[in-house]
């Protein structure tokens, strides 16, 4: 019999949906298979669930930001020698099995993945309790969640256990599956969310749910990472099909008064104030010291040189000397390299210092400039360098529309360069300008090959070795429970 347990499903229901009357319950236990699965409500429940390992509200217990911006090459670790030594460990490429980022965000993830597989294990075809509109829709919410969790897995850690059903004692110990047979898997679930999944949510109760533009994304971005062009390209014009565009205001899609904005195609849902918290904790990670944060998440020049001239980017993403940091006064000092994020993080006139942990701004998992970056890679590489160039500038375009005053007759000029090579560089330039700071940059590098890797991150961690270090290595708790491993 499998259980879940019920406050951690409240906490979710704010989380994803804004449902605040389910929070003021009281935490009630334990439910069974027979009650979790007895009617529409208590299923929605369930799927609810699936969602809470996304969130930030622990952002040490989701160090997505730190294996997926601190491994690479534009961000290091900051604070005080010795403070954060497993982080550190990652910024230098000194990981252990034991490392307890490793360790967390594969636990994190693979709850996740169980949770799903309690709500596809539950509502089984036999199951006449939920109704059919309901168990359709909840199924393939699990679905995408199951596949956004295996896709994470295994691009960090490679060949990965594929657990598909709740696991017992009798078969807890599972060996890894090739990542070839975790895509395949993954492409399955999101094939089958897309048909399930509606292109919007009407009600507002249902914020941060997935929706079929997130699966078709998420399909355009897996088919990306194995090279596979052609489908690359057609899951992004079905994206594109649904209405979904680029906002006018780059910063609106890091702002807590624009969350509901046409480029988001898929969020993780915070809330400040709530009881239990439902905040967004990296508001403090990335805040300095000095305005009561930890002060942890510090931009690299490297990063900051990859931004062309007055690209109106680098100031609405990073803060840095003679500019303002929010309703702050930027000091240098409050970064060992010099620059703060300004992505993930608000001003004290929203969160004040006292309760900086709590931040009630979404993570935007998917964002539409990304899938017309997909795109234009995808065209690129697939011999149509020429079209790639619609896609690449739509992205520039809107970033010049954010210079404030009368702009540079030069800035962000359309790319018009249409050989191969020369326009893969320049994709992958202004991919890593748009996307900064946004969790994705170590995929990137490992999957632009060894030479670009080892050039990237070597500079800043002489120990990284591409044949070593292109995937995490399985935690060593997890070697220790799965003999298999």
């Amino acid at each position: 019999m499998k259980k879940l347990y019920i406050f951690s499903l409240a906490a979710s229901l704010f989380c994803v949906a804004g449902c605040q009357k389910f929070l003021d319950q009281p935490a009630l236990g334990y439910y069974s298979d027979a009650d979790l699965f007895s009617n529409d409500a208590t299923a929605r429940t369930a799927v609810n669930a699936a969602y809470i390992p996304l969130t930030f509200t622990d952002a040490a217990a989701n160090p997505l930001w730190v294996l997926g911006d601190v491994a690479s090459d534009d961000t290091v670790i900051g604070g005080n020698a010795g403070e954060q030594a497993d982080y550190t460990a990652i910024d230098l490429f000194n990981v252990l099995p034991g490392n307890a980022a490793v360790q967390s965000l594969w636990s994190r993830y693979y709850d996740g993945v169980n949770r799903c597989n309690v709500v596809i294990g539950g509502l089984t075809a036999d199951n006449t309790n939920v109704s059919e509109t309901a168990k359709t829709q909840i199924l393939a919410q699990a679905k995408f969640l199951r596949a956004y969790y295996y896709f994470t897995l295994t691009n960090f850690y490679g060949n990965i256990p594929l657990r598909l059903k709740v696991s017992t004692l009798e078969d807890a110990a599972l060996a890894a599956s090739p990542q070839a047979q975790v895509y395949t898997q993954i492409e399955k679930d999101l094939t089958e969310a897309a048909a399930g999944l509606p292109a919007k949510w009407e009600s507002n109760t249902d914020q941060g749910r997935a929706t079929k533009g997130a699966a078709l994304a998420l399909l355009a971005k897996a088919s990306l990472f194995q090279n596979k062009f052609t489908q690359a390209i057609q899951f992004s014009e079905q994206v594109e099909a649904l209405g979904y565009a680029l906002t006018d205001n780059f910063s609106d899609n890091f702002s807590s008064s624009a969350k509901n904005n046409n480029e988001a195609i898929f969020s993780v849902w915070h809330t400040r104030g709530a009881q239990p918290l439902q905040g967004n904790s990296l508001n403090y990670w990335f805040a300095p010291r000095s305005l009561n944060g930890a002060g942890t998440f510090f931009p690299t020049q490297s990063l900051v040189d990859n931004f062309e001239a007055n690209d109106p980017r680098l100031d609405l993403t990073l803060a840095r000397a003679g500019k303002p940091y929010f309703d702050s006064t930027f000091d240098p000092s409050w970064s060992t390299t010099g620059y703060l994020s300004k992505k993930h993080v608000q001003p004290i006139s929203e969160v004040p210092t006292t309760t900086k942990n709590d931040g009630n701004l979404n993570y935007e998992a998917i964002r539409f400039a990304d899938i017309l970056l997909i795109k234009a890679e995808a065209l690129n590489e697939s011999g149509q360098s020429s079209a790639a160039l619609a896609p690449l500038n739509r992205v520039r375009e809107r970033a010049r529309k954010n210079f404030t005053g009368t702009p540079p007759a030069d800035l962000l000029a359309a790319i018009t360069v249409v050989n191969q090579a020369q326009l893969r560089d320049l994709i992958r330039r202004e991919r890593r300008s748009e996307m900064a700071l946004e969790f994705q940059r170590f995929f990137d590098v490992i999957r632009y090959g060894q030479a670009y890797a080892e050039s990237a991150i070597r500079p800043g961690a002489p120990n990284f070795n591409y044949t070593n270090n292109r995937f995490f290595p399985i935690p060593q708790n997890e070697r220790n429970a799965n003999g298999k491993l």
